[in-house]
């Protein structure tokens, strides 16, 4: 494929409110988890954004408001993103600007309170507005709505690579012809299902998630909501773009990940050819790294695979949290840090790498030149996502 230049880009989670803070955090080694204190759950540690319960969308978008849109509404007026939207709508046209975003869960915890406000006849509030809250293509609506843009807009959802996922969907729309420019990435926020969902399932870690630790012991929740702008020129030098990327769907379990890495092995290979790389291409790899024994062993036989013993890799959750359906363009601004900044992230809170590990994860941050980043995301159903983004 052709590298299409990612010309902007804003990142709103746990670890911080846009680059300069994430990239701070991430620099420091310092964790945004903390106790769960969301709603009636009070198990694990989870990565919040502060602030959103008091934070007010513009009158105009009144209508979309709900914590999921809020926390994008954020992102949307941080790094300068809007103001980049702004010009890209003059140079193409606000029809010519497609929205392509990714969500797990959009605004499930406004019908969460909705149903706990039921009457005794068991009816919705009045005021509850399913369309522009819940729905699952709220989100799109309303990025497309406060950018006062015309163009395509659809939300993917396929778990955990949903906002990975948006950028391959988007670079087919702009290769195909039908826009010139395309807002990705997405928002997946708190609420008691994803909360209370992945507890039933015995899959919250009981202290801050340590990804690839010997004694890892399950995922942290976190939320978190991110954009970037993808163009068909870069009109200057392109810095950064999207190099390559792979999808495929194993469809092995409705929740646990092929043990041998099969989805995830054809990928990273899909990835690998579209860029037209082979392995020794890649300086880094961010994993999805979720912290539980199988994903994480999983992923290590599959990068064992495809890269051997020698590629560095490391998963960043042990800062924000999983942030589902956001984690894909959560790392994917995670390594432009990387690369704008020449280093490399070692895993939070890693005592002891699990001994069975083969791939070459690091446990401390490293200072080294990065030109070009693979990141995983893998999600429920046997969904897998790899995008290798840089310098071309």
């Amino acid at each position: 494929m052709n590298p299409l230049p990612i010309t902007a880009s804003t990142i709103v989670s746990a670890m911080g409110r846009g680059m300069s803070e994430t990239l701070v955090a991430l620099q420091a080694r310092r964790t945004g988890l903390r106790p769960c204190d969301f709603g009636q759950t009070t198990s694990g540690h989870i990565g919040r954004v502060d602030g959103l319960e008091d934070y007010r969308l513009p009158d105009p978008l009144r209508r979309f408001d709900c914590r999921n849109n809020r926390l994008a509404d954020v992102a949307l007026r941080t790094d300068g993103f809007a103001e980049a939207v702004d010009s890209a709508r003059v140079r193409y046209g606000a029809e010519r600007i497609a929205v392509v975003l990714g969500t797990s869960t959009s605004g499930v915890l406004s019908c969460e309170n909705a149903y706990a406000q039921r009457d005794d006849n068991g009816a919705l509030p009045d005021d509850f507005d399913y369309e522009h809250t819940h729905d699952i293509s709220s989100l799109a609506r309303f990025v497309r709505t406060a950018l006062e843009l015309r163009g395509p807009a659809l939300v993917v959802s396929t778990a955990c690579a949903s906002s990975s996922k948006s950028l391959i969907d988007a670079y087919h729309l702009i290769a195909s012809g039908i826009c010139d420019a395309a807002i990705v990435g997405g928002a997946d926020s708190l609420c008691g299902m994803t909360l209370q969902g992945f507890a039933a399932l015995d899959l919250i870690s009981s202290t801050p998630c340590n990804p690839c630790d010997e004694r890892r012991g399950g995922i942290s929740i976190g939320e978190a909501a991110g954009f970037a702008l993808l163009e068909r020129s870069s009109h200057g030098e392109a810095s950064f773009s999207l190099l390559g990327y792979g999808a495929t769907s194993d469809g092995y379990h409705m929740s646990s990940p092929h043990p041998g890495g099969a989805g995830a092995i054809g990928a990273m290979r899909e990835a690998l050819t579209s860029a037209g790389l082979t392995p020794d291409g890649i300086d880094y790899i961010n994993l999805h790294g979720t912290g539980t024994r199988a994903n994480d062993a999983m992923e290590d036989v599959a990068v064992a695979e495809v890269f051997g013993t020698y590629t560095p890799c490391s998963s960043t959750k042990g800062w924000s949290g999983h942030a589902l359906g956001a984690s894909g363009i959560l790392e994917l601004a995670i390594a432009r840090l990387c690369i704008e900044n020449g280093f490399v992230p070692g895993c939070l809170a890693v005592t002891n790498v699990d001994p069975s590990f083969r791939s070459q994860v690091l446990t401390e941050n490293s200072e080294r030149p990065v030109r070009r980043v693979m990141s995983n995301s893998f999600g429920f159903g046997g969904i897998n996502c790899s995008l290798i983004v840089g310098t071309a």
